[in-house]
């Protein structure tokens, strides 16, 4: 019989999703690199180096990889001959401490993102927690963990069906990621879960997140069963779309495709996609009675010495003396070295300027938007002498309802963020002249840095979500929907898909 203690179930919890807030797992670095190597279009390869310097910076700093600290989902697989010191706390309580802990640690605070009242009030719990926690009884005297923190973007790109049992996968697959675009921020790992129920499913795809990656060695072996042979298939047709990483477009979309089964009914095949992004995050370990776990500390030089440069072509860009002329000469695909004044906002604080807008009230502190450029971002709070904490792009489409509005009412000239937008924001971008950036999301350490100033400007009450006032410094941006209106999230994946297409005849 096992006895294990509560602190270190809890201690072992915190230490983990310290751990893998600044550590990405080196199975994930090792295919990155391979990625990069094998990558032709420059655009997506820049996107990868700034994806792996960053990496290899968050490493060296113990800074969180993403400002898109997570949500914590707990997968505890507990041996039924397992026994406890104190029986005070739940599994929930004790996992929900661990959270606490970590997200709350005074060296490297990691972001709040959990909401209580999600249909209501959405009022922020300020330490992440609770996680979510699901449990298991297996044979034995150990415990296991699964540990993963999860970014919103990606999360918000799971898709889920009850297919015919005659319906293709790998058919549903490839819609299913076309429908998905950029916003869980490739290149990464696909999820899948099949068969069960419905929920039983999404568990299958999110368990098979956390599984090594290996589909390298499998296309060199081969396949062996035909859940191997459906990985393989999956994984050429989701990099034939051209989508390529942060959807510039190119030859890699997926550095993985995992998949995981259950027996299901007759009628039924529940199928469930989710995305790991490039800021992938989990762990896993075992506790036997002995003490907390014990997390092996990566070498630095396990990360790749990629290095990620500025082109001397590059245009250099001083918001604070912008033109209107000179704005509109800005072309789509290209990179930007922006430095001056930008303003932050997301969902709540873009809610709250409409509430300004239909009550007729001032803008905080006098703010004045018009001019300006709003970046879509929900920092990490700063330690010691840094001005901010990592700052990398939120999903934009979720502000898509405001554009008109900010764009009309408030006089915005541009926006940053992530991800493609609709055909209706193009359309407005084109009619007032504006532009849309977008910044590398999984780069959230190495763009705060190109942060030199960093205030509260408004409603400081929604903590991350709040207004600030950045002065950037050559922050690295491409122009993904220029003033005319075309679309790099459009052109580059079309363009890659037709080129992949070509390479595959001739290999014929």
């Amino acid at each position: 019989m096992t006895i294990i203690r509560e602190q270190d179930i809890i201690s072992s919890v915190a230490d983990a999703l310290q751990y893998i807030s600044y550590y990405h797992p080196l199975d994930f670095i090792k295919a990155l690199e391979k990625a990069y190597y094998r990558e032709k279009s420059q655009a997506a390869k820049d996107a990868i180096a700034q994806i792996l310097v960053n990496s290899r910076m968050s490493a060296e700093g113990h800074r969180p990889i993403c400002q898109d600290t997570g949500i914590v989902t707990c997968f505890l697989k507990i041996g039924m001959k397992v026994r406890w010191n104190s029986t005070n706390l739940t599994f929930q309580e004790m996992i929900d401490k661990g959270v606490h802990q970590a997200y709350t640690n005074l060296e490297n605070p990691l972001r709040a993102s959990i909401v209580m009242d999600p249909a209501g009030k959405r009022i922020n719990t300020k330490d992440n927690t609770p996680a979510v926690v699901h449990i298991e009884m297996i044979p034995g005297n150990v415990m296991k963990i699964f540990l993963s923190a999860k970014g919103g973007g990606s999360e918000n790109k799971t898709q889920m069906a009850m297919l015919n049992p005659s319906d293709d996968i790998v058919n549903w697959v490839e819609h299913s990621v076309k429908k998905m675009g950029s916003g869980w921020c490739p290149p990464g790992i696909l999820g899948i879960g099949i068969g069960g129920t419905a929920e039983k499913s999404a568990l299958l795809a999110k368990e098979s997140l956390m599984e090594h990656i290996n589909i390298q060695e499998l296309i060199t072996q081969g396949p062996k069963n035909f859940e191997e042979d459906l990985r393989l298939n999956i994984f050429n047709k989701v990099n034939r779309l051209g989508i390529g990483a942060q959807g510039l477009g190119g030859l890699i979309t997926v550095i993985d495709v995992k998949i995981k089964t259950a027996p299901t009914h007759a009628a039924s095949k529940p199928i469930c996609l989710i995305p790991n992004c490039a800021a992938t995050r989990h762990i896993n370990f075992t506790l036997d009675g002995t003490g907390p776990a014990n997390l092996e500390i990566p070498k630095l030089s396990d990360w790749p010495k990629i290095t990620w440069k500025i082109n001397n072509n590059t245009r250099k860009v001083d918001l604070n003396k912008l033109k209107k002329e000179e704005l509109i000469r800005w072309q789509s695909g290209e990179t930007l070295l922006l430095s001056g004044k930008i303003f932050t906002a997301r969902d709540v604080a873009h809610k709250r300027l409409q509430d300004v807008i239909e009550n007729k009230k001032h803008l905080p502190l006098n703010i004045n938007l018009k001019g300006k450029f709003l970046y879509y971002v929900g920092p990490v709070n700063a330690i010691k002498d840094e001005v901010v904490g990592p700052a990398g792009p939120t999903t934009s489409s979720r502000m898509d309802k405001f554009t008109n509005m900010m764009l009309e009412k408030f006089g915005i000239i541009g926006m940053i963020g992530k991800a493609e937008r609709n055909h209706k924001i193009t359309k407005l971008i084109k009619k007032y002249k504006a532009v849309y950036l977008i910044a590398v999301g999984g780069a959230a350490y190495l763009i705060s840095k190109s942060i030199k100033k960093s205030k509260i400007v408004a409603f400081k009450d929604l903590g991350m979500e709040a207004i600030y006032e950045f002065e950037v410094k050559d922050m690295p941006v491409t122009v993904a929907i220029d003033a005319s209106g075309k679309n790099i999230h459009q052109k580059g994946p079309e363009t890659w898909k037709i080129k992949i297409s070509e390479f595959q005849k001739n290999i014929r």
